[in-house]
C-alpha cells in the first residue's frame, strides 16, 4: 500500500508542479477542464465497457450499490446534524455536506485499487461509482447544492438529465452485452484495454492540478475538521460495520470499504461553482482530505486486512 501511494502522489505532484510552472502559459484550471472532460467523455467510457463487459454482475452489485449509497447517506446526515448545531453559513453547509460525503472512489479510487488488490478491483470501483456514487451524486447531491445554494439558470435541468453521459451510456451497454453472453472480438478488446491504459495517469495528474494550498485557510478550520473526521474516520467505520452484513466475499469486502474511505471528489468544485456554494472551502476541503489520505488510507488497509 505504501509504494503504490508513493507512486499516486508522484503523479498528483506532477499536476501540483503544472499548477505552479505553467508550462506554455497553460493554467491548472483549464489544463483540469481539458483533462478530465477528455477522460470522462473518452478515456473512462472505454474502461466502463472493457470491465463491466465481462465483470461478474448479479446479486453482489446491488450489495455494493446499498452499501454506497447508505455510507454515502450516513455521512451526509452527520455533517447536516453538524451544520445545525452550530449554525453553518448556508452555501459552507452544502459545500461541506458534499465535501464529507461524496468519496473520489474513480479518480484516486481507482488507482490505488487497482494497483492495492488487482485488475479485479476496477469492477468493484466502477460498479460502485456508476451503480451508486455517481448516480446519487447527480439526483440527491444536486437536489442538496440547489437547495443551498442558488440556481441562476434560465432553464432548470431535471435532476436524472444529468445522467445522460457517456459512462452511464457504456455501463448500460456493457451490461447488456455482459448479459446476453456476447463476447468481445480481439481487435475490440485491444483497443479498449490501450484505452483504458490512459485513465489512471490522466485522473491522477488532473488531481494534482486540482489540489491547491492557496485555499487552506485558518478561518474555514472549523468546517474542515468535521469533514476530515466524518470522511477519514466515520464513514470507513460506518461501512466496515455494514459491509459484515453483506453476502459477498471478504477481498471484495474489502476494496468496497477502502473505496468508500477515499478523500473527497473532486467534481464537487464544479457543483459548487454552478450553485454559488463555497468553492475555497470545498477546495481545502479536497486538498486537506487528500493530503491526509495517504496517512489514512494505509491505516484502514491494515484493518481490512486484518479483518478480512
Amino acid at each position: 500500500m505504501n509504494s503504490t501511494l508513493i507512486q499516486m502522489a508522484l503523479l498528483m505532484t506532477g499536476g501540483v508542479a503544472w499548477r505552479i510552472i505553467e508550462p506554455a502559459g497553460l493554467g491548472a484550471e483549464q489544463t483540469r477542464k481539458v483533462l478530465t472532460t477528455v477522460v470522462y467523455y473518452f478515456f473512462l467510457p472505454a474502461m466502463v465497457l472493457e470491465v463491466l463487459w465481462t465483470a461478474d454482475i448479479g446479486l453482489h452489485s446491488l450489495q455494493y450499490t446499498v452499501l454506497a449509497v447508505v455510507t454515502i447517506l450516513f455521512a451526509m446526515l452527520c455533517f447536516w446534524m453538524i451544520g445545525l448545531v452550530f449554525k453553518f453559513e448556508h452555501r459552507c453547509l452544502g459545500a461541506m455536506m458534499l465535501a464529507a460525503a461524496f468519496p473520489n472512489v474513480t479518480y484516486l479510487g481507482l488507482p490505488v485499487l487497482e494497483q492495492t488488490f488487482g485488475s479485479w478491483a476496477r469492477s468493484v470501483v466502477i460498479q460502485i461509482d456508476l451503480f451508486a456514487t455517481s448516480p446519487l451524486l447527480f439526483t440527491l447531491g444536486i437536489a442538496v447544492v440547489r437547495h443551498y445554494g442558488k440556481d441562476t439558470a434560465e432553464v432548470r435541468q431535471p435532476l436524472w438529465s444529468f445522467l445522460n453521459v457517456p459512462p452511464f451510456w457504456a455501463a448500460g451497454l456493457a451490461v447488456l452485452l455482459n448479459l446476453n453472453g456476447l463476447v468481445a472480438p480481439i481487435w475490440l478488446t485491444g483497443t479498449l484495454k490501450l484505452l483504458s491504459g490512459a485513465v489512471v495517469p490522466l485522473m491522477l495528474f488532473s488531481l494534482g492540478l486540482a489540489l491547491s494550498w492557496q485555499a487552506v485557510k485558518v478561518r474555514n478550520i472549523p468546517y474542515i475538521i468535521p469533514v476530515v473526521t466524518i470522511k477519514m474516520i466515520l464513514m470507513p467505520l460506518f461501512a466496515l460495520f455494514l459491509v459484515d452484513h453483506l453476502s459477498i466475499d471478504n477481498h471484495y469486502k474489502a476494496a468496497a470499504v477502502l473505496d468508500l474511505a477515499m478523500p473527497s471528489m473532486v467534481l464537487g468544485i464544479v457543483l459548487c461553482d454552478r450553485y454559488q456554494l463555497d468553492s475555497s472551502l470545498y477546495a481545502m476541503a479536497v486538498t486537506m482530505t487528500t493530503a491526509l489520505s495517504l496517512l489514512a488510507l494505509p491505516f484502514w488497509y491494515q484493518v481490512l486486512m486484518a479483518r478480512f
